[in-house]
């Protein structure tokens, strides 16, 4: 016997709204003229680029940051220092 797809109205309906409402939205989006760049032009963006690129010398730039957990355990271990942990669930900036 094979599953059945879509058992749950909820389901359907989510499927048929998100094709209905979304789908417009995003060609209208891509199909305009100004497209997803706006009315920006190549040295405004690289202007721009250089203003938002961090300065090499702030101090958090400095420390030598772990991504995998146990790299940072035994570096931590082996200097004697604690483990700065940063865990969470959502957006950095809590836009969730």
């Amino acid at each position: 016997m094979q599953p059945k797809r879509f058992t749950s109205n909820g389901v359907r309906l989510f499927y048929l709204f998100s094709t209905l409402v979304a789908g417009p939205l995003v060609i209208q989006t891509l199909s305009s003229p100004a497209g997803w760049a706006g009315e920006m032009t190549m040295d405004e963006f690289q202007a721009l680029h250089r203003q938002l690129q961090v300065a090499p010398d702030k101090p958090w730039r400095t420390i030598p940051w772990k991504t995998a957990l146990l790299d940072a355990q035994e570096t931590a271990a082996r200097e004697t220092k604690p483990i700065f942990i940063w865990a969470m669930d959502g957006h950095p900036l809590g836009c969730t």
